[in-house]
């Protein structure tokens, strides 16, 4: 079975271009004005147009309210709405019925004490993706560039369909789908060449690699 792929933080149709021409399975719009690699929905309305058809579409989103939900639902369309805040179980459940997509939780490890919290989310979120702690003083969530140590998901392998996120780059996401088993994984600083601006060689660098195991 195929890794599949998900190109997160595009902003351009460049960036989209280069993640489906690569064989991207999804691509991610951010929703969320402290990271570098926000959209507005204007622009995300375009965007997700342009990969409609091509590539699956995820909307990342951190403890967005009904508003802006509805208005990412309404002009998105999203396949998916990520989940990258402190959401509950009843939360993705609201949001999956304001929004009519699936859902994809994030779930933040450090150890095997937090991969294993992903097993009361993953009975409601359609899918779990495990990403790096972020730091203390970090003013987004995700996208930082940090990996943690990927042993510590053996307690939910083979229990949870699950998608690899954290420090992935196309150096290593090779080693990370061998020791992970991983079905799925998510790349976003990984192929940038600075905070929200990706780079097409490295788009399609890390989807050879992933695409190859």
């Amino acid at each position: 079975m195929t890794t599949e792929v998900k190109i997160c933080g595009l902003s351009t149709t460049e960036d989209i271009d280069a993640a489906v021409e690569g064989g991207a399975d999804y691509i991610g719009l951010v929703f969320f004005e402290p990271s570098p690699r926000n959209v507005s929905v204007d622009l995300g309305r375009q965007l997700a147009e342009h990969a409609r058809g091509r590539s699956k579409i995820v909307a990342l989103t951190v403890d967005a309210d009904d508003e802006l939900l509805s208005k990412i639902a309404q002009a998105i369309q999203p396949d998916i709405v990520q989940l990258h805040g402190s959401e509950s179980i009843e939360r993705i459940a609201e949001v999956r019925r304001i929004t009519g997509a699936r859902t994809l939780k994030v779930v933040k490890v450090a150890t095997a004490e937090d991969a294993e919290k992903a097993l009361s989310f993953a009975k409601t979120a359609d899918r779990i993706l495990f990403d790096a702690k972020a730091p203390s003083d970090s003013p987004i969530p995700g996208g930082n560039g940090l990996r943690f140590d990927w042993k510590a998901l053996e307690p939910v392998n083979g229990k949870i369909d699950y998608m690899l996120s954290g420090g992935l780059d196309p150096e290593n996401v090779r080693d990370a789908i061998e020791l992970t088993g991983a079905f799925a994984v998510d790349v976003s600083s990984g192929v940038e060449t600075m905070p929200g601006e990706k780079d097409p060689v490295r788009i399609r660098a890390f989807l050879e690699a992933a695409k190859s195991v």
